[in-house]
């Protein structure tokens, strides 16, 4: 009787096993095939559809399959949705790592897709598409993020259905000029250039990666989708991702820092009076460990700000109340979005030294660089002629606003960080005005 009563038990213990199991199984993977929204693996996702057969198979983490046909249009995405009361600047620098096996029959996009409100904004970034390649406009220009680079549109949606209801809004589009089905897409990269072509961003409503069809069939399995905010994927393998087109490598602890430039700052300050990606508090300082400036020393400090109120960034040597180096005396922009950049020429220093940035008030810092000064007298000399003047100028503007422009590229990263962007333009500016 003993032995029969252990047999059942063992019987019962397998069969608990195997329900745990199978149970564990259906929760890992749900299948929708009519329009709904919910979470799932940690993410939000949505199947939308106005016709047509649709299946979507939810499964760990940020990865889903779906299939499509005889549709007129559908999306099925995985992603962030927001609460629309922050800008994508408050948010923080937003990256997404995918892999995905993609198989469109006819019109469809592989892209991150989402919503801003005030003002109302659908936007796209395309990275693979199907028999046409989006969005039929002319492009505003080009721009290269992750290696790769991306046409810019924008069009108008008039009286067409929307996170709102049926609305008038504008879409934003960035669409790579070649395809692929992997990779990590910058996502934080693309606002801040369409916003520097005059495309407002509203507060975010949402971020997702998305597979839509369009009057089409096929099937894609997203086996890899995560997102990540200033940094750390959920399988830590992010050493691929570029934060930021002023500089290469992601946000750290302030007391491993070694570089002279910086994507962004975290947020160390939480008082009122101001919000957003580096926000830092009056009173607070940031110290970094053993930058080496070498031995052509340092000329300028500059950074990318925004401010409401009447503040300052002091630049000390060692620590809170070593030498004052240099000081943005007036980091006001009258807005805690209006981002512009501040310079300072700052004492000269050479190896590697502690450098403290001190904040008399609240602060957005969206980015900084120390430039070394060099010995090399071409630097802005970008056309080559012998001359730093407004055809160096005008030539660098063209070259930042879509990488076309062919261009001493030595010359024209005048702030020696490795990238060609607004703050080169900013001291090439300040190079010519001198002159005068």
């Amino acid at each position: 009787m003993k032995q029969k009563n252990k047999l059942v038990l063992a019987i019962l213990l397998c069969l608990s096993i195997m329900s745990t199991l199978l149970s564990t199984d259906v929760l890992a993977q749900t299948v929708i095939t009519e329009n709904q929204t919910g979470n799932h693996g940690g993410y939000d996702y949505e199947l939308w559809k106005d016709s047509g057969n649709t299946r979507m198979t939810l499964t760990d983490g940020g990865t889903f399959s779906c299939e499509w046909s005889n549709i007129n249009n559908a999306l099925f995405r995985k992603g962030r949705k927001y609460n629309e009361t922050q800008t994508h600047q408050q948010i923080g620098n937003i990256a997404v790592k995918f892999g995905c096996d993609y198989q469109p029959n006819g019109n469809s996009y592989l892209c991150i897709y989402g919503w801003t409100v005030d003002p109302l904004v659908e936007f796209y970034i395309v990275d693979s598409w199907g028999d046409w390649r989006p969005p039929g406009a002319t492009s505003k220009g080009r721009i290269t993020v992750d290696g790769g680079t991306y046409d810019i549109y924008e069009t108008t949606r008039v009286n067409q259905p929307s996170i709102k209801g049926t609305a008038t809004f504008q879409q934003y589009w960035s669409v790579r000029t070649s395809k692929r089905t992997s990779g990590t897409i910058s996502v934080s990269d693309h606002f801040k250039e369409w916003e520097r072509m005059g495309m407002k961003m509203g507060k975010m409503y949402e971020v997702a990666f998305t597979i839509e069809g369009w009057q089409s069939s096929g099937k894609a399995n997203v086996h890899t989708m995560s997102i990540a905010v200033n940094g750390g994927f959920d399988d830590d393998d992010d050493e691929d991702i570029d934060y930021g087109v002023r500089s290469a490598f992601k946000p750290i602890e302030a007391e491993e820092y070694n570089s002279k430039s910086s994507s962004t700052l975290e947020v160390i300050g939480t008082g009122a009076g101001g919000s957003g990606i580096g926000y830092i508090e009056g009173g607070d300082s940031v110290t970094y460990k053993d930058i080496d400036f070498g031995s052509g020393g340092v000329s300028t400090f500059s950074a990318v700000v925004a401010s409401e109120l009447d503040s300052s960034i002091q630049v000390r040597l060692g620590n809170a109340s070593g030498t004052l180096l240099g000081t943005l005396s007036d980091v006001s922009t009258g807005d805690w979005d209006a981002y512009q950049t501040k310079s300072s020429k700052i004492s000269n220093v050479t190896g590697k030294q502690d450098i403290v940035l001190v904040f008399s008030g609240p602060v957005n810092v969206d980015s900084f660089v120390f430039s070394s000064s060099s010995s090399t007298s071409d630097l802005g000399d970008i056309n080559g002629d012998g001359s730093v003047d407004s055809l160096d100028y005008s030539l660098l503007k063209t070259y930042i606003l879509n990488n076309q422009t062919v261009i001493d590229k030595e010359a024209a990263d005048i702030n020696s960080d490795g990238y060609i962007d607004s703050i080169d333009f900013s001291e090439l500016k300040a190079i010519i005005l001198k002159k005068k």
